[in-house]
């Protein structure tokens, strides 16, 4: 074994010496260059995002409850180290003098938050700052509009229950602010000490006690596999993605992303490796058949070979790693002033996976090439023409694929999508491959009987002269440029979508229980003012009840039992057109003006999937003690991100009025316009005014950071792909040097030489283009179907411009790496041979 270790090592280092594993060295760092740089940016990055998001939840994860957390619940996430708060969330009526109003009191204890901060200012309305700690016993941090409601100045006092208290600050911002916007009363916020002897809660009080958890992830996982057995039906863990759908959504497609951005990374680097480890293999034939004559054995060729690759394997992955390393660092500094202040150190495990990823990669598109290396036949050494017999196609491609299934069940982590996935991919290529046989000698053979320089014709006789190495290039280049063409499609989709869901003017106020009498009075005052606001919508408080006659909570799955719909009154409403941000995904929407016989509701899609509801089902609600049956007429996706009025049920005209009702909408308040919410309070009292800027702003914080990471990831992808082009170059550059020697020993000028061999990769880049074209539109539709969850629409510019880019790209990339074809000298090329 030390004998093999040492004649390795010294082989590998006279190779490098003599630049031949130049292109399979330089292949295998970019290839962990670009997929450590990925990892380690988007690790840190999504750790910082994930960080900011939970300032949303003000914790990692909630326990929420209508009955009091209990001891042992506390105890045991202490004993696991972490960090715990407590708070009690319910609606009183408060008194200051002869005034009263119903609020919505907080109470909480010290810890509180455990995720982001407090704002506050000393008077209402007023710029907020960040504040630490909370309320001292005996005082109150009431929300701007509760001031105003009240007539108080901070410093009165007012009553809760039996107790005085103090109005302190204004609150202007909490980081957990949640639950139903539409109905919300204005916030009150007070120490647990005082909530104890207010004596407002009774036996029977309508009241969610929150236990707020934060922590490491190791913790918080055995933490909650011992709590979760144990939640009853009025007991549910809150998490990002049910606290707040549209940051999850967000998360989750940017991790899609970045996952599947990686994971082409890897694979363009793959095939580029795979070209180089043909071109090592093929140069070492002389030194094996050498090796052989002195005695060595075919166990002993292979062993050298493989150790051989080990040792480029960790010598390129470190390296790749360190490079890796020095690009993230270098973007973080570049982008600096755009990140969100320090980000976490760098984690371990892009480290291990950077290091699995290069040598899982290499021996997956290296190793079938290098192992043929152990076939020479000693009398090569008298006679070049013997070469070893090729791979076996099942070696060769069953090393390839079981690569692509690690890799992508690493990016994934989804054995199905990965077989599913690569199913796909194995019958595109043969489909492509039998396609493009045939395309090729239909063009080439057209363009052969059209009148062409004789550097032309040569340049396509040279594409027909093999035509499965050149089905299996154009296929390379094809699959290069679809890789890269997907990634910059969904990028431009994704971070379009982003900002397209919040615009400069996404409404930022909610007003809510707007009176039937108030409603034409607050549209003339919003646009009196010329402020951007979404339609006026009724509102009804209701509670499904039945499905298809049977109890709702009998009836359906354990995952929709945990759904807040059937725990509370939903905020039910009538449209007659399909509301705005709002998209049909089934059944039919009712028209204006027709009678219904029946009556009719539309369900949102999300949560009709959770409680098992399709089209033609019959829901049951209980509206004020008046029991309610409807048909469901269709299903509705909703941008819940829009910050515009949504909801669950959407009923047709008709079916509601006879209920009472109050109205809501929402505006866009100029950030320089503060006015507008206290003349809004003066102006209609009883109008219950939410403003959302700092929320908004947080959320388009996240977004931006989040786009900002799938710009320059696009980066990475993009250069893996022109590194494909260069491997491409370089494998067959042995053949065009003698090629082009035996033509220019016969009497041919350089620039035929050169026109021919551009011609041929024009035409090859070209080809490639269309196969990318026809790739695209049909990989993006199964990943916007099933992955993003985005609407699919053709792109007629990509057949436009793929063919066009295919051939710049791949006619400048053979321009460059055949220069040497025409620049080395004949008799030196043909005494190598």
């Amino acid at each position: 074994m030390k004998r093999w270790l040492r004649l390795s090592w010294r082989l590998l280092l006279r190779d490098g010496r003599a630049g031949e594993v130049s292109l399979l060295l330089v292949a295998l760092i970019i290839a962990v260059a670009a997929t450590s740089a990925i990892g380690f940016f988007t690790d840190r990055m999504q750790r910082t995002m994930g960080q900011q998001a939970t300032e949303l939840l003000g914790a990692d994860r909630v326990i929420a409850s209508s009955q009091t957390i209990p001891a042992p619940w506390v105890q045991r996430a202490r004993a696991e180290g972490l960090l715990v708060a407590t708070t009690a969330e319910f609606r009183s009526v408060v008194l200051a003098g002869e005034a009263m109003q119903l609020a919505s009191v907080k109470a909480v204890d010290a810890a509180y938050p455990l995720r982001g901060q407090l704002r506050t200012a000393p008077q209402p309305f007023a710029e907020g700052q960040v504040t630490s700690g909370v309320p001292a016993v005996g005082e109150v941090w009431l929300e701007p509009r509760l001031f105003g409601l009240l007539e108080l100045q901070p410093g009165a006092s007012l009553e809760l229950g039996i107790t005085a208290l103090t109005a302190a600050r204004a609150l202007v911002y909490e980081p957990d602010r949640g639950g139903d916007f539409y109905s919300l009363a204005p916030r009150l916020l007070m120490s647990m000490e005082d909530l104890e002897r207010s004596g407002v809660l009774q036996p029977g009080s309508r009241v969610e006690y929150r236990l707020l958890l934060a922590g490491d992830s190791p913790s918080l996982e055995r933490y909650l596999t011992w709590l979760t057995p144990q939640l009853s039906d009025n007991q549910q863990l809150i998490t990002l993605q049910r606290g707040r759908p549209a940051i999850s959504r967000a998360l989750e497609r940017s991790e899609r992303y970045l996952g599947l951005a990686s994971l082409v990374a890897v694979l363009l680097a793959g095939v580029a490796i795979a070209m180089g480890a043909r071109r090592y293999s093929e140069r070492h034939f002389d030194m094996s058949a050498m090796l052989r004559c002195m005695g060595a054995s075919q166990r002993d060729l292979l062993m050298i070979s493989l150790l051989q690759l080990l040792w480029l394997g960790l010598f390129g992955s470190l390296f790749g790693l360190l490079l890796g390393w020095g690009l993230q660092e270098g973007l973080v500094q570049l982008l600096r002033p755009l990140l969100p202040g320090e980000l976490p150190g760098l984690g371990i495990k892009p480290v291990w996976l950077g290091l699995a990823t290069g040598l899982v990669t290499l021996a997956g598109f290296a190793l079938p090439p290098v192992v043929r290396l152990r076939q020479v036949p000693p009398l090569r050494v008298l006679r070049r023409d013997l070469t070893p017999m090729p791979a076996q196609a099942w070696l060769i491609y069953g090393s390839a694929i079981l690569c692509l299934m690690l890799l992508m069940w690493r990016y994934t982590n989804s054995v199905q999508l990965t077989l599913a996935i690569l199913a796909g991919v194995i019958m595109s290529a043969l489909a492509l491959g039998g396609l493009l046989g045939l395309l090729l000698r239909v063009t080439v053979h057209r363009l052969r009987t059209r009148t062409l320089s004789v550097a032309l014709r040569f340049g396509l006789n040279h594409l027909l002269r093999n035509t499965q190495v050149t089905v299996g290039q154009v296929l390379a280049f094809g699959i290069t440029l679809m890789a890269m063409a997907v990634v910059v499609m969904i990028r431009t989709e994704l971070v379009g979508r982003w900002q397209a869901e919040l615009p400069e003017n996404t409404p930022n106020v909610f007003a809510v229980n707007i009176l039937t009498e108030e409603v034409e009075a607050l549209e003339q005052f919003l646009d009196q003012r010329q402020l951007a606001r979404s339609a006026v919508f009724p509102m009804v408080r209701g509670r499904l009840t039945q499905i298809n006659g049977e109890p709702a909570r009998q009836v359906v799955s354990e995952e929709g039992r945990g759904s807040n719909a059937l725990r509370r009154e939903l905020n039910l409403t009538w449209s007659v057109g399909l509301p705005e941000t709002n998209r049909l995904v089934s059944g039919r929407w009712w028209n204006e003006g027709t009678e219904q016989t029946t009556p009719l509701v539309s369900v949102e899609a999300e949560l009709a999937r959770r409680l098992g509801i399709e089209v033609g089902d019959r829901l049951g609600f209980s509206i004020t003690g008046v029991n309610l049956e409807a048909e469901v007429a269709n299903l509705r996706s909703v941008e819940w991100e829009s910050f515009r009025p949504n909801f669950y049920m959407v009923f047709a005209p008709g079916v509601l009025e006879p209920f009472a009702s109050t109205y809501m909408t929402s505006f866009h308040r100029p950030l320089d316009n503060p006015e507008v919410g206290r003349e809004l309070i003066r102006a209609f009292p009883s109008v219950t005014v939410l403003d959302l800027e700092v929320v908004i702003q947080q959320i388009r914080g996240i977004v931006d950071q989040v786009s900002l990471a799938v710009e320059y990831v696009l980066l990475f992808v993009l250069c893996a792909g022109f590194t494909v082009f260069f491997a491409a170059m370089q494998a067959s550059l042995d053949e065009r040097l003698q090629e082009g020697a035996l033509m220019r020993t016969l009497g041919a000028r350089s620039g035929q030489i050169r026109a021919s061999h551009i011609s041929e990769f024009l035409l090859l880049g070209a080809l490639a283009g269309v196969v990318a074209a026809l790739g695209t539109e049909t990989i993006s539709f199964v990943l916007y179907q099933e992955v993003f969850d985005i609407a699919f629409s053709w792109h007629p510019i990509y057949w436009l411009a793929l063919p066009l880019l295919g051939a710049l790209l791949v006619g400048g990339a053979g321009w460059w790496g055949t220069r040497r074809v025409v620049t080395r000298s004949p008799l030196g090329v043909l005494r190598e041979l």
